[in-house]
């Protein structure tokens, strides 16, 4: 392959990879943004600063460590918002959760011993959490199947297609299946096109305590354990190492700035992270960073789309959109069960974290998560004496 063609191929895996996390789990990002009280412009706005805050990143990164850094929304985290109750003090309130997760996550990369705590939260329990939060999104789309059958089978049968066909294909198919059902129903034809140019809305963020409490501590965990840790394995596995205390400092700085104008934060890349770092970014992995830099740059020709997304969320009918979330993170929720899971020792404390996770349950203005991670954390400190004696 001559060098031109080589560089061509590693800047169109940089493109694929921002495609690709774009259209498999924006419609995350606007359930969970929705679910915490965020209106259409507030939505809107927190899209494009995560577009525009991942993108800057990627570029810059992969430019400055010349690696293949790429940038992504914790789409776990919002996930796990996706799942909660709005909180009391509305939009502004969860904007303080987001403001606050943005500095723990710096303060990871600049205190050393913070960094340390957080890696002693047991993983499968962290795991746990997540599966138990995403079991509760991975249903909407057969729910939605029962109220709209019209509509969400056509997207459930390209899925379940193309999962067998093209795998990665599976959700942008089943995206691209929606907009043929949003064509056909007539939903295209009513948007409202004075909404379709992007704008930023400003928020002034709220510091509640319970809703510090419920978003914050989980949203924070799994950006950590699902996120920033597994995308510095992925870059690792490659060959490559990532400048840790820069990107946690960029990563959560912009998270906390960022939710000023209703944006939900930012980390590293995990699972797309293969996509620019491995061998399908090229064959030399000196250049591979190239892919970094494509990746961010079409990271920021997205972000001007964010008024379209949000237009047509507006007009879909009632379940397209969840049923392209719910399909977007089966993946991520079988990954997570089976990570809860693995451990002989910590499976009962995993499964028991599952179950209070999913339940929806809300104490004092607290969601599920939350008490989830704190009851399996209780049970596993119980059962530590007993998993010890077995161990010997």
């Amino acid at each position: 392959m001559s060098t031109r063609r080589e560089t061509a191929h590693t800047l169109l895996a940089g493109v694929i990879c921002a495609l690709v996390g774009f259209t498999s789990s924006f419609a995350v990002v606007l359930a969970g943004l929705r679910a915490v009280g965020a209106g259409p412009a507030q939505a809107g706005s927190g899209l494009i600063v995560a577009l525009v805050t991942m993108g800057l990143g990627s570029l810059l990164f992969s430019w400055r460590y010349r690696i293949p850094i790429t940038m992504a929304w914790s789409t776990p985290g919002v996930a796990l918002l996706a799942a909660g109750a709005a909180p009391a003090g509305g939009f502004a309130a969860a904007a303080g959760a987001f403001v606050l997760t943005g500095l723990l996550l710096a303060l990871t990369g600049l205190v050393r011993p913070f960094g340390e705590l957080v890696q002693r939260i047991p993983t499968p329990l962290a795991n746990a959490m997540l599966a138990g939060v995403l079991l509760m999104l991975c249903v909407a789309p057969f729910q939605a199947l029962m109220r709209s059958p019209a509509a969400i089978a056509p997207v459930l049968v390209c899925w379940l297609v193309l999962l067998r066909l093209a795998p990665r294909l599976a959700v942008p198919g089943a995206l691209l299946a929606a907009v043929v059902v949003l064509a056909v129903t007539g939903a295209l034809g009513r948007l409202d096109q004075s909404h379709l140019a992007p704008a930023l809305t400003p928020v002034l963020p709220r510091f509640d305590p319970a809703t510090l409490l419920a978003i914050t501590v989980p949203l924070f965990l799994v950006t950590m354990t699902s996120q920033n840790i597994p995308g510095t394995a992925v870059l690792a596995g490659f060959g490559y190492r990532t400048p840790w205390l820069p990107a946690m400092a960029y990563t959560g700085g912009t998270t906390a700035a960022g939710a000023l104008l209703g944006g939900p934060g930012i980390n590293l890349a995990a699972i797309s992270a293969a996509l620019a770092a491995g061998p399908e970014a090229g064959p030399d992995p000196n250049r591979r960073w190239l892919a970094g830099v494509s990746c961010g740059i079409t990271h920021l020709l997205l972000a001007p789309l964010s008024g379209v997304v949000i237009a047509v969320a507006q007009v879909a009918p009632d379940g397209l959109l969840a049923t392209i979330a719910g399909l977007a993170l089966v993946g991520t929720f079988a990954a997570s069960a089976t990570a809860a899971l693995a451990e002989p020792g910590s499976r009962l404390p995993a499964a028991l974290t599952i179950v209070i996770a999913a339940s929806g349950l809300s104490v004092a203005g607290i969601g599920a998560p939350f008490w989830a991670l704190l009851g399996g954390l209780v049970l596993y400190a119980v059962l530590s004496p007993r998993r010890g004696r077995r161990d010997q």
